[in-house]
């Protein structure tokens, strides 16, 4: 009797030991969740300014926009009440190369705008500021 519950408390042993093997090996074999916000740096923010369908996305207040921007960007103020009503105008097919002071609101800025439906995204890393400093 005693060999008999030592057999079976192995044999439970190594069923559970594989049955976690191969949930593991699921889950390494499985793809992995593309990220739709990408972290850029000045270099490369600047680089992706000339790709086809880029729209550059300031999302910073207007007084912060009053003292400079980069060229081209459309301003949409992200801790504004209505930012979800003024993004849903905006192309989802489009690339999105947002930005703000310092990149903490463009940060939540392409989390709001994931949630809306668009899926190609960029952040600059260190905002505008690091855009001033890396252009002068």
């Amino acid at each position: 009797m005693k060999n008999l519950s030592l057999l079976l408390g192995v044999f439970i042993i190594l069923i559970s030991s594989c049955g976690t093997s191969a949930q593991d090996e699921e889950k390494s074999s499985s793809p992995e969740v593309q990220k739709v916000i990408i972290d850029l740096d000045v270099a490369e923010f600047k680089n992706k300014m000339s790709g086809k369908d880029v729209v550059i996305l300031d999302v910073r207040t207007p007084a912060e926009t009053a003292k400079g921007k980069i060229a081209g960007a459309i301003e949409i103020d992200v801790r504004s009440a209505d930012f979800k009503e003024k993004i849903k105008v905006l192309d989802q097919e489009k690339t999105y190369l947002v930005y703000c002071r310092s990149g903490k609101r463009s940060v939540a800025a392409c989390n709001i705008l994931e949630k809306e439906g668009f899926w190609k995204m960029y952040n600059l890393l260190g905002g505008f500021n690091a855009w001033k400093t890396t252009s002068k």
